[in-house]
């Protein structure tokens, strides 16, 4: 199975019969990634986690107790 990722458009062969391949083809929205674009992006990501000004902003769950 030909793929192309979607940030650097690089087209790369996987295996038909592996389980990244068989997610693609059931999942449409899923998009592939290369394995050099995904290392830049974490280490970008532990980057600004390391600077301390990064914050991942959560919905707050209300919780009701009598329920």
């Amino acid at each position: 199975m030909q793929v192309k990722c979607t940030l650097c458009d690089k087209v790369e062969h996987l295996n038909d019969d592996s389980l990244k391949a068989k997610r693609l083809r059931n999942r449409k929205l899923n998009l592939y990634i290369c394995t050099k674009c995904y290392k830049r992006i974490e280490d970008n990501t532990i980057q600004r986690h390391s600077t301390g000004n990064f914050h991942l902003y959560r919905n707050k769950e209300n919780r009701d107790d009598l329920i």
